[in-house]
């Protein structure tokens, strides 16, 4: 039986097209604006006294990736809670939380978010399962995108479903301040598999945060006779039944607001949840 194909939302809501040609057939390059004010802007007044506005730099991440692609294969694609995390990063950078920090993106897929954190970080490790092309898609996209880029920035292999990383990884995450995730919520075993990982990787050598951002998918069952968004339950389900019964580490989770700027062009529609993780 063949496997379905999806298509991300996001290309229906605007128009990121770029004439760039990309590296492979089958793929195109996008190119997604946003605004990037300065960092440490303090009030600057004409010879008149009044206060001179200094407006945002329009800056553009420009990213190579499918169109659609299989279910197993989404990480190919740019889906919406990418921006909502971006912007995060942003709100945070401009605030100075990440100077000095070391961020680690798991599920990283095209490395948008991965590219915004390293606008501000230390250094930004991004990761994802080894297949599909996935992880030289991500060296791609960082290689486009390399005056954006202030960090050190690498790439590794990183699979939710195996934990029995290799000293590398592991000295690698013992160093991290901040975990970075968003749309890595698709199918029960995933979600368990990714509850199983960030378990893993906040208790080990705390304090840590994770910031995870999901979009509510909803679907009709018989079951319930009503619309649900059952990926998004089994995540909360399974994040609280770690959290009571980890003896490693004290977690604190909570529900972030989304009240913070808009930076990047799309539609920040009210299925968009923003989670905060920590650990001491």
């Amino acid at each position: 039986m063949p496997e379905y194909t999806v298509t991300s939302e996001i290309y229906e809501e605007y128009d990121y097209t770029s004439n760039i040609a990309p590296s492979a057939n089958g793929n195109v390059i996008s190119e997604f604006p946003f605004l990037l004010p300065e960092t440490g802007q303090t009030a600057k007044f004409d010879e008149d006294g009044d206060l001179d506005v200094v407006r945002p730099k329009r800056k553009v991440i420009r990213i190579e990736h499918s169109p659609k692609t299989a279910i197993s294969l989404v990480g190919r694609q740019v889906w919406r809670g990418a921006f909502l995390l971006g912007d995060w990063l942003i709100h945070l950078g401009l605030k100075g939380e990440l100077s000095n920090k070391n961020v680690l993106e798991l599920g990283a897929g095209t490395g948008v978010t991965s590219i915004v954190a390293a606008l501000f970080a230390e250094k930004v490790v991004c990761t994802d399962i080894n297949v599909g092309g996935i992880l030289d898609l991500i060296n791609l996209n960082a290689k486009y995108n390399k005056d954006l880029i202030k960090s050190h920035f690498s790439v590794m292999p990183l699979d939710f479903t195996d934990t029995a990383w290799s000293s590398k990884l592991n000295n690698v995450i013992k160093e991290v301040d901040f975990i970075i995730a968003a749309d890595v919520i698709y199918d029960d075993d995933v979600t368990a598999a990714f509850i199983s990982t960030i378990q893993k990787i906040l208790n080990l050598k705390p304090p840590k945060t994770v910031y995870v951002v999901l979009e509510k998918r909803y679907v009709f069952t018989i079951e319930h006779l009503d619309c649900v968004a059952p990926c998004y339950e089994t995540f909360l389900t399974l994040l609280n039944k770690v959290k009571s019964e980890n003896v490693h580490s004290t977690w604190t989770v909570e529900q972030l607001p989304l009240d913070f700027p808009k930076y990047f062009t799309y539609d920040r529609v009210k299925d968009l949840v923003l989670w905060k993780i920590s650990s001491k």
